[in-house]
């Protein structure tokens, strides 16, 4: 099977890599594992990997914390999350994987270097890219379509958990909800289409940076998008 680009950023959820604890051991595993083979048929993949299964923004307010701290308290569990799925992929043998940090921890991540990354991804590194994009009221989203324009990436990879791309309406409350298949930035503009926050969609549509919608949930299903063998929604 021939690989759908050369070159791609996939963004997962924090909750993907959740069980009863903070992490279901075997859900990373599997991910790492889909990378790394990703990665030896000769992909180049950059990885944005969301808090949610740490740290959720409401639980800020809860504390009677300002939104802004409550932010950064994100952006350092999208690093813990990045430190996890380093490990793992290392523990699964493979050892070129790097993680960079808008939010500079010296001991334990890369500051972010787009050119270098860039060098890096050429060299068969994977990439984690966490700390978001190092401000506050900024998503993981946002981040996620910063660094696909920044690696130049063919492709946004945005993994949903249970759904297979976009609907015109909430799938899971909604059986009548209509599948879209493809989509144009404008479309996803115009009809609020709850695919990412719209700083990342004004973002994307400026870059014309191609995303891919889709369901990780399901054996391989990372493997099956990078070759074009799933079901997903593409935005162009």
């Amino acid at each position: 099977m021939s690989l759908k680009y050369k070159r791609v950023l996939l963004k997962i959820s924090g909750e993907a890599l959740k069980g009863q604890d903070i992490y279901d051991q075997e859900k990373v595993q599997d991910v790492a594992r889909q990378i790394i083979t990703l990665v030896r048929e000769g992909l180049q993949i950059g990885v944005v990997v969301g808090g949610g299964n740490i740290w959720r923004g409401n639980l800020s307010s809860n504390l009677g914390m300002d939104r802004i701290n409550g932010d950064y308290m994100g952006m350092m569990a999208t690093i813990m999350n990045g430190l996890a799925l380093e490990a793992t992929i290392k523990s699964l043998g493979y050892e070129k994987v790097r993680v960079y940090s808008a939010l500079e921890i010296k001991t334990v991540t890369t500051p972010y270097n787009y050119r270098e990354a860039r060098d890096k991804l050429n060299n068969g590194y994977i990439l984690i890219f966490t700390g978001g994009t190092g401000f506050s009221y900024f998503t993981t989203d946002t981040g996620a379509s910063i660094r696909a324009i920044e690696i130049k990436a063919d492709a946004l990879l945005m993994a949903k958990n249970g759904v297979k791309g976009v609907y015109d309406d909430d799938p899971r409350t909604n059986p009548k909800a209509n599948f879209l298949k493809t989509l144009t930035h404008r479309e996803v503009a115009e009809k609020k289409l709850r695919v990412m926050d719209l700083t990342s969609a004004t973002l994307s549509a400026d870059a014309k940076l191609k995303i891919e919608v889709f369901d990780m949930n399901g054996e391989n299903n990372i493997i099956k998008m990078a070759h074009g063998d799933l079901d997903s929604t593409t935005i162009q």
